[in-house]
């Protein structure tokens, strides 16, 4: 399971330090966070969705990986960066600078094909990543286009 994410680029991290180094030099980067886990009914579409989402000619600059449950302090450290965002596994957040523009939780990646889920990060890439990117800087997450913003907890930091 982690073999799936490293065997195409993305980065491991390990321990808090390598997750304090990584968003400490974020800036002006754009950068995709996948939690990892070993949940058969999410992760194993999460992971392929990431896979799929890299035929996309815009792309963030980085991609880095904790896993859930097993990277228990890389795990702990990132979710520090994600304040106001519940902690769920699999996640996906797309990076700005470090500060979350794009988010998919457990429940926008849950009972969804490894195909929508990378529809859905495609076009994030597209309004957040290369020069479109720029422009997003201190703007907070957003949440999946098909979510019911109803249905978003009140911690959840939303542009909208």
């Amino acid at each position: 399971m982690r073999e799936e994410l490293t065997r195409i680029g993305v980065k491991e991290l390990r321990d808090a330090s390598a997750v304090d180094d990584s968003f400490t030099n974020a800036s002006g980067k754009t950068q995709l966070l996948i939690i990892n886990s070993v949940c058969g009914c999410a992760a194993s579409n999460a992971r392929p969705a990431v896979t799929l989402a890299q035929q996309s000619e815009i792309q963030p600059d980085e991609m880095i990986t904790v896993f859930a449950g097993q990277d228990i302090e890389a795990t702990a450290r990132s979710r520090e960066y994600l304040a106001g965002i519940p902690p769920s596994s699999p996640f996906i957040a797309l990076l700005s600078s470090g500060e979350p523009v794009f988010v998919l939780e457990r429940r926008h990646i849950e009972g969804r094909s490894a195909s929508a889920i990378a529809m859905d990060l495609v076009k994030a890439y597209e309004t957040h990543c290369g020069t479109n990117g720029q422009a997003t800087e201190g703007r907070a997450a957003e949440t999946s286009p098909s979510e019911d913003q109803d249905s978003v907890p009140p911690t959840f930091k939303s542009i909208l």
